[in-house]
């Protein structure tokens, strides 16, 4: 009977020193937060850079591709269109403002024909863009073709007129991409991309 009664006294003890020593667990929890609510607010604000926009293009190509060669990269947006005809044409003559003598300089282009080939509704925006590459596969200049076109409801919205001609579904749209400022080479090949298409 006396070991029975020690064994309880004991065990009665022990619990009594555990509960003292250690807390609640809702103390150990507030403890817990106390330093982690200060590490928090000392901290400063994780801020992300806004988006850029599209990827630059290569500033060299691993595969150097033929002469006169236009190839389509591919993305998120190649498997809801359909680009043919692609053609790399050397002459594009406009005269540069940018050249103090006002001598016209070639501009090489790229043209093509654009179809949407997943839906019907409006594009609101769209962008080709054209990366020139010299015949060592060297980046020498970009450029590229942007288009939108409103339906009735985006007309009624703005007060103007719709796009009036081809629309880049059903049928589709011929395009030029042109660099807006002289290329740093000549082009041998391009590669063009579609960075943007906005669908309503």
């Amino acid at each position: 009977m006396n070991r029975s009664i020690r064994l309880a006294a004991l065990a009665l003890t022990a619990l009594a020193l555990t509960t003292a020593c250690g807390g609640s667990d809702g103390d150990k929890a507030d403890a817990g937060q106390r330093p982690a609510q200060a590490e928090q607010a000392a901290a400063p604000a994780v801020t992300f850079p806004a988006p850029s926009g599209a990827p630059a293009p290569a500033a060299t190509l691993a595969k150097i591709p033929a002469t006169g060669e236009v190839r389509l990269e591919q993305g998120p947006f190649t498997d809801r269109v359909r680009i043919t005809k692609l053609t790399l044409s050397e002459k594009s003559s406009e005269k540069s403002s940018e050249k103090p003598s006002g001598k016209s300089f070639e501009k090489p282009s790229v043209t093509g024909h654009f179809a949407i080939t997943s839906d019907v509704s409006d594009v609101l925006a769209l962008e080709l863009r054209a990366a020139f590459y010299d015949e060592r596969g060297h980046l020498v200049g970009t450029g590229s073709f942007q288009y939108a076109e409103e339906g009735e409801a985006g007309e009624a919205a703005h007060g103007t007129a719709g796009h009036a001609g081809p629309r880049a579904e059903g049928a589709g749209i011929d395009f030029t991409a042109v660099p807006k400022a002289p290329l740093t080479g000549k082009a041998a090949s391009a590669v063009l991309s579609v960075p943007v298409l906005v669908n309503e």
